[in-house]
């Protein structure tokens, strides 16, 4: 198949930036979005053209680097999908394909599709972590866990971290990354003496980092490629809301 990509292209923080136009001929609709990119970086270097830079790692949609925005949708038009899960196939011969990088205040580019995300390791290290000595590993059944909470747990652990649900929020918030990591922790036993100080150090790191506020918009929760839903948030509030009261 045979498509044209319009991506952004920003040598650097302090440039402009501007969309260029590339033909991409012959790609297989097996191949994957990344792999389209790649074909098409190996063009622009026989050509002399300095290729596009773009983030990627495992390429099996569990680390979370593949960070791309695909005609106006935080990793493309799949549900569930990550950038680099995305498949040619999904797209038509002849489309036209416009890629641009997560743009949230919080997320300054770096270059190209490249943005970073050292905002995101700053919430965490407000207090994304349990810190309480635990000794050695325990028996997996010495501390009882009702499974609705270890479903709950589990589903928010989920969470790698992307960053798409602040690319695709009007408001540039990471409420919905801040609340899966919360909530994960939370309802764990061994979350529960810092449940109320990792909340309230966390939606500071937040604010600090520059994050937007969320209005409940809900574009979060629709381009999450792991489907933490909306409700977590709701959980955030609550916690957030009986923390502040006992502080």
């Amino acid at each position: 198949m045979d498509i044209q990509v319009r991506v952004w292209r920003q040598s650097g923080p302090s440039d402009r930036g501007r969309m260029v136009t590339y033909d991409v001929k012959d790609i297989s609709p097996d191949a994957s979005f990344l792999e389209m990119i790649d074909v098409l970086n190996e063009k622009l270097i026989l050509d002399g053209d300095d290729p596009i830079a773009f983030d990627h790692d495992c390429r099996e949609g569990i680390c979370g680097a593949c960070s791309m925005v695909i005609n106006g949708v935080a990793h493309g038009p799949e549900k569930a999908t990550t950038t680099c899960q995305l498949h040619m196939r999904h797209f038509k011969d002849g489309d036209v394909i416009d890629v641009e990088p997560w743009r949230a205040k919080a997320f300054p580019v770096i270059k190209d599709l490249v943005v970073d995300r050292t905002a995101f390791d700053q919430i965490i290290q407000a207090g994304g972590y349990i810190s309480a000595p635990t000794g050695t590993a325990p028996d997996a059944h010495a501390t009882p866990v009702p499974k609705k909470d270890a479903d709950a747990a589990f589903e928010a652990a989920t969470c790698i971290g992307c960053g798409a649900c602040v690319a695709a929020c009007p408001n540039g918030s990471s409420m919905l990354f801040t609340a899966a990591k919360i909530t994960h922790l939370g309802l764990m036993p061994q979350g529960q003496p810092e449940r109320d100080s990792r909340v309230i150090d966390m939606l500071q790191a937040q604010d600090d980092a520059g994050f937007g506020g969320c209005t409940n918009m809900g574009e979060c929760a629709e381009v999450c490629p792991k489907g933490i839903p909306l409700s977590l948030i709701g959980r955030l509030n609550s916690d957030y809301r009986k923390a502040v009261a006992k502080s």
